[in-house]
Formats: C-alpha cells, structure tokens, sequence
C-alpha cells in the first residue's frame, strides 16, 4: 500500500510532538516540513531528521506529492494555510484556535464541505482512553439526567512577570490566549462528554500582569530562565491570564470553570466534574489513567485505566494494557490514526473533531467576550 505523504508547518512546540507521532504511523510518511523565514532550516533538519525543509508554505502545497498537512504554526497563519491547502486539493488538520475569528473559521468550514476533503480541527484531548470511558457513562445514562459539569483548566508556566511566549500578544496569537488556547480544550471535552452544548454563558476575564518583561533573546515555550534584570525589555499585554465562566447547557444543566496560566503549581491541570441525578463522574489530566465515580448510596469507585475493563467504544483508544500508561503523545497518536484512516477511506465516517468543532470553540469564545464586556449573560451562536 503507497504510504500517504504530509507536511507538517511549524517546528516549535507542538509541532515537534506532531513530527514525532507521525512516524509512529506507519502508513504515513513524513515528506517535508515548512518552517518560518527566521528559522535555522539546516538545522531544524538534522535535528528531526527530515530530508526536506522547505521556507514557506506555497512550494510544498503546490507540490503534487503531498496529501496532507499538518498545521501547527502560531495562531494567524492557520486560516491562511488550510485555505491554500483546501484550495490545493490537500487534506488537512489544524491545530486549534482554528482561526483567529468566527468568520475566518466559518469560510474554512464552508470550504472543505465544498471541496470533500477531509479537515480536522486539533482537539487532542478528547483522545484519552479514560475520557473515552467518561463518555460512554454518560451516554449509557449510569449518571442520569446531568445536573452539573463543573472543573478547571490551569498551567503555572506563564506566572511570573518575566514568563514569555509569543502568545501573550495579540498581535501575535490573537485577541485571546488563555481561552482560546486551553478553556477552548475544556468546552470541546465536556460538550464531547456529555454530548450537550453550551447554550448560554456568563463570563469574567482578567489580566493580572499588563506589562511583562519580554526577554531581548528568543526562548522556547514554558522554558525556565535566569536572567539578568538588563536582559528584558516592558511590553504591555492585551490578553488574558485568566477567566471564569458560569453556563448553562440547555434548560436544566448548570456548569461554571476557570481556566489559567497563572496557577502556581497546575503544570497541566485538565479537570472536570460531572454530576446526574444518579452518579457523578471527575477526571484530570495530571492522573489520566483513573476516573473517580460517585455514588450516593454505595462506596465510590476509582477506575484505572485497563483496555479490558472499559467500553467497548473507549477500548480502541488504548493500545497498552492495564498498568501501562497512555499520555498527552498518544492523543496525538490516536488523532492521526482516525485522520489518516479516514483519507485512504473515503467512505469512512470522521471519528475526530472537524473544522465545523473549532468554528463551535470560536463561537463559544466570541460569546465569553460579548459577555465579559456587557457584565451579563449571553447566548452562544
């Protein structure tokens, strides 16, 4: 069978983390990756191992070889980039914010329906065997009907005055960063979870350092530094650290969560509680192999992740047996497996998140910002 070729656009982060789990594929290889006009090409080659490195973008999306791309650049060269490699005849997979606007989302939704490629947007975090298993207890009703959802996302790495990443600007990331990049990971969780959309919100936005010292050197996301007070410069900020929102999901279900990258301590903290008139479910992320269940007339449980005990549904996102654990890689993992089966099977129907879901996030995300502004409720659209 012709192995698949894919180009991955962007080499910080996360695109070291897409370049790594591709080649668990097997099936798919990694032809090429597109790098900005400030990178060091030969020496992002030697250090991935990749053969081609090309500056740009047009070249690769032009070359007749490639199938699929990989974006994983800052957050303004998505739109741009999926649109041109719509526009190519190339599959695509974007990683979230899918846009930096509801408008610029909502044309690559309406795109890829015109065009029949296959188009996913990057939420990862659904991919979890155990959030697997929180979702098929809620669809087997174990919890009833859902009465709260509830949790947090928090990270520490941008705490400190003298933390930096490109994202604080919104020049640079867009208008928002904590919601966009991690409250928007827990929305699509607990809508996936349940199965129930935010209908209505009511949010509070803060930004507890609005200058920042900016390093006068590059450094790498959630680096630790030492350096000397001469070494920064001030920079004023114009996204948030912060958030909290309260909502509903429709006309009985009630939730509220916090996001933040300012919680001393959270490295990673992806958490959430979901509570029917049966049972009650919590999960995190910094112990992803266990969910906690709770009864009201039994003792609770606490079940750990093993292939042979979970849900038929959930098993297949776990391909090590019980004891072993499946990370934040193995999303990724998972994410492309069901993305690359979907391309060499055009009647195969998506089991991941699409670029209609990162349009939804976006839509949830304008909402918290009418919201913050008006002090009030608003519906989401």
């Amino acid at each position: 069978m012709r192995k698949l070729k894919t180009v991955v656009f962007g080499t910080g982060f996360v695109g070291r983390v897409h370049v790594e789990n591709i080649r668990r594929l097997g099936n798919v290889e990694l032809y090429a990756i597109g790098v900005g006009p400030d990178d060091d090409a030969q020496k992002l080659a030697a250090q991935l191992n990749v053969d081609r490195v090309v500056t740009g973008y047009r070249e690769l999306l032009g070359d007749p070889q490639v199938d699929a791309v990989h974006i994983c650049t800052p957050n303004p060269l998505h739109f741009p980039i999926a649109k041109a490699a719509l526009e190519a005849g190339k599959h695509v997979l974007c990683e979230k914010p899918l846009a930096i606007s509801a408008a610029e989302a909502r044309e690559l939704v309406t795109l890829a329906e015109k065009t029949g490629l296959r188009n996913c947007t990057f939420h990862n975090l659904r991919f979890y065997p155990m959030i697997q298993q929180a979702r098929h207890i809620c669809e087997s009703g174990q919890l009833g009907d859902i009465l709260i959802v509830q949790g947090t996302y928090s990270q520490d790495w941008l705490l400190y005055e003298t933390d930096w990443n490109w994202r604080l600007l919104s020049a640079e990331g867009g208008r928002s960063r904590c919601l966009a990049d991690i409250g928007s990971h827990w929305c699509d969780g607990v809508e996936h979870i349940t199965g129930q959309p935010i209908t209505s919100l009511c949010a509070d936005i803060q930004t507890f350092h609005p200058t920042r010292k900016k390093p006068k050197n590059i450094v790498d996301t959630f680096s630790g530094k030492a350096m000397r007070p001469e070494d920064y410069e001030d920079v004023p900020i114009d996204t948030e650290d912060y958030a909290a929102v309260m909502f509903h999901m429709g006309a009985r279900t009630r939730g509220c969560f916090t996001v933040s990258q300012v919680s001393a301590g959270r490295k990673n903290s992806f958490r959430f509680e979901i509570y029917g008139t049966k049972g009650g479910i919590a999960w995190d992320g910094e112990r992803q192999d266990e969910i906690w269940i709770g009864h009201r007339g039994a003792p609770n449980q606490l079940l750990m992740k093993d292939p042979s005990l979970l849900a038929p549904d959930a098993r297949s996102y776990a391909d090590l047996p019980g004891g072993h654990s499946e990370g934040y890689d193995d999303t990724f993992k998972q994410v492309f497996r069901r993305f690359y089966h979907s391309i060499e099977n055009c009647s195969a129907k998506p089991e991941y998140p699409q670029f209609a879901d990162g349009l939804r996030q976006l839509n949830i995300l304008d909402a918290e910002f009418a919201s913050h502004a008006r002090k009030g409720w608003v519906d989401v659209g």
